[in-house]
């Protein structure tokens, strides 16, 4: 594990965004926590295990791995469904640890089948199917085989769900697209009950369409982005803003990234700092050197303009991001020192460097800085 830095996340603040979007979504709607991708870089095992304390039972994952670490943490005392990855030789292991899974193609449809007789027991499957985004679902042209397949292996097959995902919820650019989807959806979940079959649950609502479109909510919502802290986009919060009468935001970011100075430097006018000639010191300075870099998860594109708090001052990153570190400017902190706390993300006193401010300085999605963190990064949970 490095000890270069740590991620702390806040429990309590966790359980308040939890708390509001359970207020939002009503007590009869499970609420799926999308933990994909490390957890979005929070850490899967640690995240896993604080959502569960504060009630979450239901985890939506996107391959075989990602379920293992879940089982393994929380045992069978709640429900797996795997969105995406599931290769052949592991689907024994997801039947017989009755680990719920998307079905979006005839093989995975007869492997689950072979699977499930040789296990003596019955696959939990979800049905995806193409409304749009033009990824991974069944064509209607497919369902008949799929509905007879249902029918006929009955004894081998639990028909859990219905689902399929939105091309672009969080952008009213794809309002068009989206309400089309949404309308097929119906139509085909209109076409399967037709014909003498239909799921235990319908679910179709990430983040996104969760808040800007609340007819997605259906029995289900798989909720990613929005249960860290963060909306999915600038539209979903002001759309959600001009809803109520408050303006505050109900959402707290239950992340921080914090390193500490590893040493500091004096530097003269006229000298290049770090790599190439990108920073050149046009006064006296001094600099920290902060033991991250892109190894780490901490963008190359965030040179020469990356924000860190150093003594509850704003500093800027200057010169390259290094593989293993990076320097800051401290020219303005009188008694800056080694080993003094760095906020890559969260709080010091009143500032703040917020993921948003990332994307902002990076063209990277809040997404992709997140899943982006090392996973050696020790987590800690805190209240």
């Amino acid at each position: 594990m490095h000890t270069n830095s740590i991620i702390e996340l806040n429990k309590n603040a966790y359980l308040n965004n939890i708390q509001f979007l359970r207020k939002i979504f009503g007590k009869k709607v499970i609420l799926s926590s999308v933990v994909k991708g490390n957890a979005y870089g929070h850490g899967l095992h640690e995240f896993a295990t604080m959502a569960n304390d504060c009630g979450v039972n239901h985890f939506s994952v996107f391959d075989v791995e990602e379920a293992k670490l879940i089982r393994a943490a929380l045992s069978s005392k709640v429900t797996i469904m795997i969105m995406g990855f599931v290769p052949d030789q592991d689907m024994e292991w997801v039947i017989a640890n009755v680990v719920e899974f998307y079905v979006f193609d005839k093989s995975r449809l007869s492997t689950a089948v072979k699977v499930a007789k040789k296990l003596k027991t019955r696959a939990i499957v979800h049905i995806e199917i193409e409304t749009g985004m033009n990824r991974t679902g069944f064509n209607k042209q497919e369902l008949s085989y799929v509905i007879t397949t249902l029918k006929k292996e009955n004894q081998h097959l639990i028909f859990k769900g219905l689902c399929t995902h939105y091309a672009g919820a969080e952008s009213i650019t794809n309002y068009y697209r989206v309400e089309k989807q949404i309308k097929k959806f119906k139509e085909i979940d209109d076409y399967i009950c037709n014909n003498g079959i239909q799921p235990e649950i319908k679910h179709t609502a990430c983040s996104a369409a969760s808040m800007m479109y609340p007819e997605t909510r259906m029995d289900l919502v798989r909720i990613g982005i929005m249960q860290y802290g963060l909306w999915s986009s600038p539209e979903i919060f002001v759309n959600f803003l001009n809803s109520t009468k408050s303006k505050i935001d109900p959402l707290q970011r239950i992340i921080a990234w914090k390193s500490t100075i590893m040493s500091t430097k004096k530097v003269n006018s006229g000298e290049f700092i770090g790599y190439g000639t990108s920073f050149l010191a046009e006064r006296k300075m001094k600099i920290a050197v902060v033991p991250i870099g892109y190894a780490h998860g901490y963008s190359r594109s965030l040179s020469n303009q990356g924000r860190v708090l150093i003594q509850g001052h704003r500093c800027t990153v200057i010169g390259s991001v290094n593989m293993n570190m990076m320097t800051i400017d401290v020219t303005d902190i009188d008694t800056v020192k080694k080993e003094d706390e760095v906020v890559l993300i969260g709080s010091q006193n009143e500032m703040t460097v917020s993921v948003a401010s990332f994307s902002d300085l990076s063209n990277q999605l809040n997404y992709e800085l997140l899943t982006r963190i090392a996973k050696t990064i020790p987590r800690k949970i805190i209240q």
